[in-house]
């Protein structure tokens, strides 16, 4: 039987008419319009769909809204905003670094499956700096790709994890330029 039941995503409380048991990733994308979470598999087996719930990962296509009532979920939307909060920094920047890492490496071709790598990928660095390449398989198992993008995206993580260690005291725009291969003038 529906009923309101109030859940906190993107660090916004939303008041939402529901049956309790419905799998969080219908109310995120169909009450509160979020387009990060996607409908994959509907079984949890592609990752499609993840979302942080009081930072670590999991899959909204089986998890019950009534689940997260009471903690913070946070979507693709939302990781900048995350990202800034967890570092203690003056202002919320465009993108979280796997976001920009992403782009940086041209990791994305269709895209279907972007949301919950990133989110994956976010919730490791917050916990582990600098991981391992054997680290990121391990946590990045479980996340299935169409396309075959698989080694961009580790590329991406070690390229955020770089980032983000680096990052202490300097901008995004300072990192990007640090970042930037030399260019030499031939004429």
């Amino acid at each position: 039987m529906a009923g309101e039941l109030k859940i906190r995503v993107n660090e916004q409380v939303h008041s939402i008419t529901a049956d309790p048991n419905t799998p969080l990733l219908y109310v995120l994308m169909n009450d509160l319009e979020l387009q990060g979470p996607r409908f994959g598999c509907g079984l949890a087996q592609c990752g499609s769909c993840s979302v942080l719930l009081n930072g670590n990962e999991i899959r909204s296509c089986v998890t019950p809204v009534s689940a997260v009532v009471g903690k913070s979920v946070t979507t693709l939307e939302g990781l900048p905003a995350w990202y800034a909060k967890q570092e203690k920094l003056p202002s919320v920047p465009a993108l979280h670094p796997v976001q920009q890492a992403i782009i940086d490496e041209q990791a994305v071709q269709c895209g279907y499956c972007f949301n919950g790598m990133i989110i994956q990928a976010a919730a490791l660095l917050s916990k582990t700096a600098d991981p391992s390449e054997a680290q990121i398989r391990a946590v990045m198992n479980g996340h299935l790709c169409r396309c075959g993008s698989y080694p961009r995206v580790i590329q991406a993580i070690e390229r955020a994890a770089r980032r983000m260690k680096a990052s202490i005291g300097r901008t995004t725009s300072d990192l990007r330029a640090q970042e930037m291969p030399a260019v030499e003038v031939v004429r």
